[in-house]
């Protein structure tokens, strides 16, 4: 009679440096993306009231010494999202040179140079009068999204933003064919090596709430859910993906992130090839940030638990508002 062994998986838990020569996912400092708000007509940071610990910063050299902490910190990459002073009906202000992601993009890249990897978010919800994330046009007495006509826009504000020296340009419209608009208007006019970080599967959700307040971005009438994903789908993140690169994204993005763990991974284990980005949103963001002040959780010990399960599930980056202090986290050692 053949025996075996007694199977004790509790020996590879028995201490924490057996723990650590053993764990199967690594969160580092490198994987993580800050997301920064930036604004017209201020001149100190203003707090954020839905986003504890999170502010809008003018253009100026306030926003410069937040971003060389961040880059002392070890951060590489920072995604910019702006809130002009007017808003009109066409997002004017969102393809404007001296619009305020375009002046905050050349002050920066001439600060920083290639210390940081400086992303754009393209898009018109924060520079359009209705807040909608492209043109709206009447058709049978309805207000509707029309995404061809969005296109044009979409393509006009991302050439501004590679123009003011973005390295990647992140539309976040979910407007069909976006992708290849975009690629080919960067490519006609020399910006073959800009790449485009599309928010490709970007599903209607309540967890934006806090952003919107943040940038002013909610829609004045109706939702989004004719355009961002049905939270009850997940096969459908593959066609979206698809499509994107098809166009000719070069980095996919699932969002939001700790809530869509399984998308994720779909996303991942269908193109192993392509970098994923996954989206830590302002909802994941504030759950934490307020059981924490609470003294409900440990803030730490959550947020480095969801991040990691979200590069567990596949993501390559993480745009996360906790960048700043997982980078600190994460240099003091993981509390697994």
């Amino acid at each position: 009679m053949v025996t075996f062994p007694v199977l004790r998986p509790r020996r590879l838990r028995r201490t924490k440096l057996i723990r650590d020569l053993v764990a199967e996912t690594e969160l580092r400092v490198d994987d993580l993306v800050l997301p920064v708000f930036v604004k017209d007509g201020i001149n100190e940071p203003e707090a954020i009231p839905s986003m504890p610990g999170v502010f809008r910063y003018p253009v100026n050299d306030r926003l410069l010494k937040f971003l060389e902490s961040a880059v002392e910190k070890g951060i590489k990459a920072v995604i910019f999202f702006g809130i002009p002073k007017e808003k009109d009906p066409f997002a004017s202000s969102a393809y404007d040179k001296n619009g305020v992601i375009q002046r905050t993009l050349r002050m920066v890249k001439q600060t920083f140079g290639k210390r940081l990897v400086l992303i754009a978010d393209e898009c018109t919800d924060e520079y359009i009068s209705h807040g909608h994330c492209g043109v709206v046009k009447e058709k049978g007495g309805e207000l509707i999204v029309d995404n061809d006509e969005s296109l044009e826009v979409h393509a006009r504000i991302a050439l501004s933003q590679a123009e003011a020296g973005a390295d990647v340009v992140a539309p976040s419209n979910m407007m069909d064919g976006v992708v290849g608009k975009i690629r080919r208007a960067l490519d006609e006019n020399g910006f073959t090596d800009v790449l485009i970080m599309s928010y490709s599967v970007k599903y209607a959700s309540t967890f934006y709430s806090p952003f919107r307040e943040a940038a002013y971005s909610a829609p004045a009438f109706g939702d989004r859910k004719t355009y961002q994903m049905d939270p009850r789908n997940a096969y459908e993140a593959i066609k979206e993906a698809r499509l994107d690169i098809e166009e000719g994204a070069d980095i996919l993005m699932v969002k939001p992130a700790h809530t869509y763990l399984d998308v994720i991974r779909l996303v991942k284990t269908t193109f192993p090839e392509y970098p994923l980005a996954a989206y830590h949103v302002s909802g994941e963001y504030t759950m934490i940030k307020a059981a924490a002040l609470n003294g409900w959780i440990n803030e730490k010990v959550a947020v480095m638990e969801v991040t990691t399960a979200i590069k567990r599930a596949g993501a390559d980056l993480i745009l996360t508002y906790y960048a700043m202090q997982l980078a600190d986290w994460i240099k003091e050692g993981d509390p697994f």
